[in-house]
C-alpha cells in the first residue's frame, strides 16, 4: 500500500506515508453509494486511491446542484473543514463509479498539520483547488446562458471520466443544471446537428468537437 499512496501523493515525506499506510483504513465504495450526507459529522477525512466521486449539494426538493468531481490523489476538503470544526456537513458525495478511499482518523489528520510540511501544503492546496472550482462552477451558473453551460458539464465529463463516449440521460443532466429535459432535448439535438457530438443508443453521446469559450 506504501507504494500506491507514494504514487498519488509522491510529495508527501516517506515517514508521513508509513502513518497513513498504519492508520488509515481502506475502504471500497461502490458504485452509487453516498459517502457524506447533509448535517452529517465527519470524525475522518477521506483520501482518494480510485474511482470517481461527486460533490453536490441538494435542496429541500431534491434537486442536485454539481460542486466538483473527486479524484485519484485528491482530498476531501470539505471533510476536513468540517472535522476540524466540527461543523456538520452541507454537501453530499456519492461514488461514481466503483471507488476505493483512505480514512483517515481526525487526531492523525490534526497531528500532521504541525508535524509535517508535505500534509500542511497538501491541505492549503486541497482547500484552494476546491475553492478554485466551486468559483468556476458558480460563473457558469450564474453568468453563463444554459447552451454555454451545457458545453461546460460535457466538456468537464469528458476531461473527468477521459472518455469521448458518456453515458447519461437528459433527464440527468437536467438534474445536474437545474433545468428541464425538454430545454435540455432541444440543445442537445443543436448540438448533433453542428456536429459538436453525436447521439447514440442506450443514453450514450460521443463528443466529436466542443469549444469552451
Amino acid at each position: 500500500m506504501q507504494e500506491k499512496i507514494r504514487r498519488l501523493f509522491p510529495e508527501f515525506e516517506p515517514a508521513l506515508i508509513q502513518e497513513i499506510d498504519a492508520h488509515a483504513q481502506l475502504k471500497d465504495i461502490k458504485a452509487g453509494e453516498m459517502l457524506m450526507k447533509t448535517g452529517q459529522y465527519f470524525r475522518s477525512t477521506m483520501l482518494i486511491v480510485s474511482g470517481l466521486v461527486k460533490i453536490f449539494r441538494e435542496d429541500e426538493e431534491g434537486n442536485e446542484y454539481f460542486m466538483y468531481y473527486l479524484e485519484p490523489g485528491q482530498a476531501c476538503a470539505l471533510s476536513m473543514i468540517c472535522a476540524t470544526r466540527q461543523e456538520a456537513s452541507q454537501l453530499m458525495g456519492k461514488a461514481m463509479t466503483d471507488t476505493r478511499i483512505l480514512s483517515i482518523p481526525l487526531d492523525y489528520m490534526d497531528s500532521w498539520i504541525s508535524k509535517y510540511k508535505s500534509w500542511y501544503y497538501f491541505v492549503l492546496e486541497s482547500y484552494r483547488n476546491r475553492f478554485e472550482e466551486l468559483l468556476l462552477t458558480i460563473d457558469h451558473i450564474a453568468f453563463r446562458n444554459m447552451d454555454e453551460r451545457l458545453l461546460f458539464y460535457l466538456k468537464r465529463q469528458q476531461t473527468t471520466l477521459k472518455t469521448n463516449i458518456l453515458t447519461v440521460s437528459n433527464t440527468e443532466i437536467a438534474q445536474e443544471l437545474n433545468s428541464s429535459r425538454e430545454v435540455i432535448s432541444r440543445l442537445m439535438k443543436k448540438l448533433a446537428e453542428n456536429g459538436n457530438i453525436k447521439l447514440l443508443k442506450n443514453q450514450q453521446i460521443e463528443i466529436i468537437h466542443l469549444v469552451i469559450t
